[in-house]
């Protein structure tokens, strides 16, 4: 992995010190990396692929095996293994997302690859084409919020920002 380069003139970035992330918020953000988190939505990626094999079992069981292939990623790993274009400042980006933040995202990616791993481990075991579809199911249901709340981290929501959506509605 390489270093993030600092700025072109080997200054300090002072706006990328001051939020302790490793570049510029324009810089994060052309990467497709939340400036206010260090996260990029790109991870959730490797959860809705999870959720598609899922949704696919009940019309067509024999795409459990296709689930069962599916493996865990932590956030790291997923960028090294994929074709984003700013991995590496992805990754660093990560490390250095604030403390709260990141114990937040954690928290709700271990949840999502609990319920998904403990799935297909029930899966491996049961025989019926019925059975499977109905634990693809609940474990949709279970992990598509999820998706959507670690997304709400990525983004930054905060409470301010669930009192206006609610307020929206």
């Amino acid at each position: 992995m390489t270093a993030v380069q600092p700025a072109q003139d080997n200054r300090l970035d002072w706006e990328s010190a001051s939020t302790g992330l490793p570049a510029s918020a324009e810089v994060l953000a052309a990467a497709n990396i939340n400036p206010r988190t260090g996260l990029a939505t790109d991870y959730l990626n490797h959860f809705n692929e999870a959720i598609m094999l899922l949704e696919l079992i009940p019309d067509m069981p024999d795409c459990y095996e296709l689930f069962l292939e599916w493996q865990p990623l932590s956030y790291a790993e997923h960028f090294v293994k994929s074709n984003f274009k700013g991995r590496e400042l992805a990754i660093a980006a990560y490390d250095a997302a604030p403390s709260a933040v990141r114990k937040e995202f954690d928290a709700i990616v271990a949840k999502m690859t609990r319920i998904l791993s403990t799935v297909g481990d029930a899966m491996r075991t049961v025989q019926q084409d019925a059975t499977r579809a109905r634990l693809a199911e609940q474990a949709a249901r279970w992990v598509k919020p999820m998706i959507g709340a670690a997304g709400g981290i990525i983004n930054g929501r905060d409470e301010q920002s669930d009192i206006d959506s609610i307020m929206a509605q």
